[in-house]
């Protein structure tokens, strides 16, 4: 007969493959795949510094790998990888492989709004011009690109969520006089799951000119393909549906300023080799999907649209917006705040007329 292993013995890589075996079933692969290079670094460290078994896990070694890793990424990155630690370390007590309290000694750093906040999103300006120039241009309008940049400026959606399009999720209703919008299904059986799965999906307005050209793309310049399972991706390679990394190539040429107009880092446009296919990353000017998300969640709580409503639209809560996507001016944020009081006065000089006018019928 066996013996079997006691938790405590287990090695540390062995313990962090069953706590994501576990995880499995109530996470997207995304968020697997993200917690999974956090804890291989953290197991890395364990075996370097000869630490085996998970028992051996003392408050002493997450504050010393706090440390290390405080001194070499950003406080938002730190921010995430702690909380990872945390909830292995509240997995590791759950099975009794490690002493109660671990999980306490895990320090979450407090990290101010700011650090959290991406300074390189697309800014309203910019995104103008560029959608001004596709519509505009002969050569351009109704192009993939443009296409690309209509529906990740519009609806705010992440990569993956624009990938998973397909045609059918386009009603455009416009010639109807009817709101157009597009469906965003999570798909995950062919391949197109969505970041937060069924919670994700949601149809999306949007603006009669943003569904004409979308249109206009379909029947004009999209590749006509289907996908290996039959499906129609609305954004179409030439062999059928992009990855992510094929849709951030086309995000960092879509987005380049001299789309639209003069190079602001004084570059030939004809010469550059920051409009080659292989370096449209490299220009500093140009934007993957997650900074036109930023700038277009931005720009929709700037028109006046309720974070309540943005947040659906772009399936996060209103804290996430509130501390990794709305880097609103301060101009903005006042301007904001403005309108929402004038609208509240509105309320309130509505409830007096009705007060005023129940007192007459009295």
């Amino acid at each position: 007969m066996t013996s079997r292993q006691a938790p405590e013995e287990m090695s540390v890589r062995k313990a962090a493959q069953r706590y994501l075996r576990r995880r499995r079933a109530d996470a997207t692969e995304a968020t697997v795949k993200s917690w999974k290079y956090r804890l291989k670094l953290f197991v890395e460290w364990c075996e370097g510094i000869g630490l085996d078994h998970v028992g051996q896990l003392r408050g002493y070694d997450i504050d010393e790998y706090y440390e290390i890793r405080s001194a070499k990424v950003a406080p938002s990155t730190l921010e995430g990888e702690m909380w990872t630690m945390r909830m292995f370390a509240e997995y590791l007590e759950q099975i009794d492989a490690a002493e109660d309290g671990l999980s306490d000694s895990v320090r979450i750093p407090d990290i101010n709004p700011e650090d959290r906040a991406d300074e390189t999103s697309l800014s309203t300006p910019a995104a103008m011009r560029l959608l001004e120039h596709y519509r505009a241009s002969e050569q351009d309008r109704a192009s993939r690109a443009h296409a690309f940049l209509e529906l990740a400026w519009y609806t705010g959606a992440r990569q993956s969520g624009l990938r998973t399009l397909d045609v059918r999720d386009l009603n455009a209703r416009y010639e109807d006089g009817e709101q157009s919008w597009v469906e965003f299904r999570h798909r995950p059986d062919t391949d197109t799951p969505l970041k937060n799965n069924r919670r994700g999906e949601r149809p999306v307005g949007v603006p009669d000119e943003v569904a004409r050209v979308v249109s206009e793309y379909i029947e004009g310049k999209r590749f006509d393909v289907r996908d290996e399972h039959g499906r129609k991706p609305l954004l179409a390679s030439a062999q059928g549906r992009p990855t992510e990394n094929t849709v951030r190539v086309w995000s960092y040429g879509a987005t380049q300023p001299c789309v639209g107009g003069g190079c602001p880092h004084d570059k030939n446009p004809s010469t550059c080799e920051w409009t080659q296919y292989a370096h449209l990353s490299k220009c500093p000017s140009s934007r993957s999907p997650h900074p036109i998300r930023t700038g277009s969640i931005t720009w929709q709580l700037n028109q006046g649209i309720p974070p309540e409503v943005v947040a659906e639209r772009v399936d996060a809560t209103v804290k996430t917006i509130e501390n990794h996507y709305d880097w609103a001016s301060k101009e903005g944020r006042w301007r904001r705040y403005r309108d929402r009081m004038e609208q509240r006065q509105d309320y309130v000089d509505q409830l007096t007329e009705n007060q005023d006018f129940d007192n007459e019928l009295n």
